[in-house]
């Protein structure tokens, strides 16, 4: 019983700071123009990589923001353990599908030049 409930709260806890890092990359990438964040595919952004930052900012936005909402609805008290960490679970899959699909139709069309 205490080790779910530690992981339960590592879990929570940890919401925080991955929330923070996306929505801020999503401010770099929309505000600050800077667009090192854009597509990477091994660590390296694409040729046009402005061409794709919208794309990578509402990635990075949306998953950020469905996090914070996750923590404040949990805070409230509005959702059940099994809803949050479903909906978590599944945000957590759609970002990494979603870069890995910008990645590569970007890095793509970047190799087809040649």
């Amino acid at each position: 019983m205490y080790i779910s409930l530690v992981i339960t709260w590592v879990l929570f806890i940890g919401l925080f700071p991955v929330s923070f890092f996306w929505i801020r990359r999503a401010w770099k990438i929309i505000f600050n123009k800077d667009y090192s964040y854009v597509a990477l595919k091994r660590g390296k952004p694409p040729v046009n990589a402005e061409k794709y930052a919208p794309f990578s900012a509402g990635i990075n936005m949306i998953a950020g923001v469905v996090f914070a909402g996750v923590i404040l609805c949990i805070v409230i008290g509005g959702l059940e353990y099994n809803k949050w960490t479903a909906i978590i679970g599944t945000t957590i899959w759609f970002k990494i599908f979603a870069d890995f699909i910008l990645s590569r139709h970007a890095h793509m069309i970047e190799r087809n030049k040649y």
